[in-house]
C-alpha cells in the first residue's frame, strides 16, 4: 500500500516534468530527404523537403555536411525563389571525385539557400531544395544537418536531421557521372561554385537595401525614352495625315478650249478661251 502511494506521488512530478519539457520544446521545421536510399560510391540528386512549422518566416536554409562523412563533391541544383552559396573546407585525406581520376581536398562544409526578396518560407509552407552529391561513402548511412535563420538574422526553428540510407550497388558499378553534379551544362565544378557565390552575394545586396538611386534613375530615363518614342511616332503619323498621298493618281490638266472669232477682228483665226 505504501509502495503504491509513493509510486503515485512520484508519478505526479515526473508527468509534470515530461509535460513541461514537451511544452518548452521549440517548434520543429520538418525536413525529409528524397530519395531515402542511394548506392555507396555513387552520385545522387537529393531533394530536401522543408516545412516551416514555426510562427515566423524562414529566410535562409543551410544543410551541413558532417566532418566525419565528407563528400568529394556537393553542389546545389537550380530551384526557384532561392539563391545558393557553398562554403568549402579543407580535409587532410584526399577524396576521389565523381570523375574518377581526380582527387580533391576541398569539400563542401555546407550549402546555404537565401530566399529571394519577398520569397521567405512562410509559416505552414514548404519548399524543395535540390543538391547533387557524390561519390557517397562506403557507409550504411549519412545524416544531413539542417539549420535556418529568420529575416532578422536570428536562429530559426529547430530542424530534424534527415538520414540517407546507403546500400551496395548490386551491379558493382558506380553510378557517378559528371551530369549528376553539374546538370549536363558543361560548367565545371569550380565555375559553378563561383557563379553560385556571385548570385548569392547579389541576392544579399538586393535583399539588404531598397532600390538604389542608379536603378531609380535608370527607370526614369527609360520612361522618358519611352514617352519620347511615343511622341515621335504620333508626330510622324500626324504629318502623314496632313501630306497628300503620293500614290493617288495625278489629275490631268484641263484642256483649254478654242473658239472661233469673227474675221477682221485683227487677231488670228483661233484664240484661246481664258
Amino acid at each position: 500500500m505504501r509502495y503504491s502511494q509513493l509510486a503515485r506521488r512520484a508519478g505526479v512530478p515526473v508527468a509534470a516534468a515530461v509535460l513541461g519539457a514537451l511544452v518548452a520544446t521549440p517548434a520543429l521545421a520538418d525536413v525529409t530527404v528524397s530519395p531515402t536510399t542511394a548506392y555507396q560510391g555513387g552520385a545522387e540528386n537529393l531533394t530536401l523537403h522543408v516545412t516551416n512549422d514555426g510562427a515566423q518566416p524562414i529566410h535562409t536554409i543551410t544543410v551541413k555536411f558532417r566532418d566525419d562523412t565528407p563528400l568529394a563533391e556537393a553542389y546545389p541544383l537550380s530551384v526557384p525563389d532561392w539563391a545558393p552559396k557553398i562554403t568549402m573546407r579543407k580535409i587532410s585525406t584526399p577524396l576521389t571525385t565523381v570523375h574518377g581520376d581526380n582527387k580533391t581536398t576541398d569539400v563542401a562544409a555546407s550549402i546555404t539557400w537565401l530566399a529571394m526578396p519577398g520569397k521567405d518560407l512562410q509559416p505552414g509552407k514548404s519548399t524543395d531544395l535540390a543538391v547533387a552529391v557524390g561519390p557517397l561513402p562506403q557507409l550504411s548511412s549519412i545524416q544531413l544537418d539542417v539549420a535556418t535563420t529568420l529575416p532578422d538574422g536570428k536562429a530559426g526553428p529547430a530542424l530534424t536531421s534527415p538520414t540517407l540510407t546507403l546500400t551496395p550497388d548490386p551491379t558493382g558499378q558506380k553510378a557517378a557521372h559528371a551530369h549528376s553534379i553539374n546538370g549536363g551544362s558543361g560548367t565545371t565544378a569550380g565555375e559553378q561554385a563561383a557563379q553560385e557565390a556571385e548570385l548569392f552575394q547579389a541576392a544579399i545586396e538586393e535583399a539588404g537595401r531598397g532600390p538604389s538611386i542608379w536603378s531609380i534613375g535608370g527607370w526614369v530615363v527609360a520612361g522618358l525614352a519611352l514617352l519620347g518614342g511615343a511622341f515621335v511616332m504620333w508626330r510622324s503619323r500626324h504629318r502623314a495625315d496632313e501630306e497628300p498621298d503620293d500614290s493617288a493618281p495625278e489629275e490631268e490638266p484641263a484642256t483649254e478650249e478654242k473658239e472661233p472669232v469673227a474675221a477682221g477682228s485683227g487677231t488670228s483665226k483661233w484664240a484661246y478661251k481664258g
